[in-house]
């Protein structure tokens, strides 16, 4: 009976962590497939696509027409589909100007040399080749040791410039109300709630009421906003959880200006 009471037990533990899981769908998931969605659709039949930084490579199926490959330094205790160069990105092996267009997801804010990394793509892209690269602005540390910058608009367009690559566009990847989802989320997860964390006497057990109060609003309120924002991606205001930026490689004369 003690077997069976133990398996019920983590059965019903793992259905409650699937339903936060569940509510808890982060929006920004969804607009990084449409953005690649979009992007791919720039991608003619045979082109050549380097997805770097690929980790599981979850954009392979949008580029499925497209000769597909990948590079990954698969340094992190994480899982991985098999890369089609493990390198570090700083010196892909390939030829000059093999790739049509690069897709660079969520991985510039793992490089501590980023223009060393932009430039070894623009020696790898084909003239007027393409790249999306989307990172994040507000985000907690993540996947240590191998995590050091946050980006605004102003250092894409000087880490961009400098590698002698032409921003196209620069946008809020989701709306100010997936932040805002992102917040809620980080209160419920991390907010303590024990008074036994505070020591200060009587207050930590006035204080300690209204932190869960907040801390399980919080929840609720991290599902609905990220709903909304899947519906409405507001930008006049607040900040982006990560920018996604569509640039391309600039000219010769371009390139000697900045010695590339």
């Amino acid at each position: 009976m003690a077997g069976s009471c133990t398996i019920y037990t983590n059965m019903k533990f793992t259905a409650v962590e699937k339903l936060k899981e569940r509510w808890l769908e982060n929006s920004s998931r969804v607009y990084l497939e449409q953005w690649n969605e979009k992007f791919a659709k720039l991608v003619k039949k045979d082109e050549y696509v380097l997805d770097a930084g690929a980790g599981v490579a979850p954009y392979r199926h949008l580029f499925s027409f497209a000769n597909y490959e990948t590079a990954d330094f698969e340094k992190l205790d994480k899982i991985h589909q098999p890369s089609t160069y493990i390198c570090d990105l700083k010196s892909i092996p390939v030829e000059d100007e093999r790739f049509h267009y690069i897709v660079f997801n969520q991985t510039m804010e793992h490089l501590p040399d980023p223009i060393a990394v932009l430039k070894e793509f623009r020696r790898i892209l084909k003239p007027e080749g393409k790249i999306i690269c989307t990172c994040p602005l507000f985000y907690e540390e993540h996947e240590q040791p191998y995590d050091f910058y946050r980006y605004t608009q102003f250092a894409h367009r000087y880490l961009f410039e400098e590698a002698a690559m032409e921003i196209e566009s620069i946008e809020w990847m989701e709306g100010y109300f997936g932040t805002v989802g992102y917040q809620m989320e980080c209160v419920y997860k991390y907010l303590p709630v024990k008074p036994a964390k505070f020591p200060i006497g009587i207050l930590g057990w006035i204080v300690a009421p209204i932190l869960i109060f907040v801390r399980y609003t919080s929840f609720i309120l991290a599902g609905l906003f990220y709903r909304l924002d899947t519906r409405i991606r507001y930008t006049d205001s607040g900040m982006p959880k990560n920018y996604v930026v569509i640039a391309k490689k600039s000219s010769t004369s371009d390139a000697k200006k900045y010695n590339v």
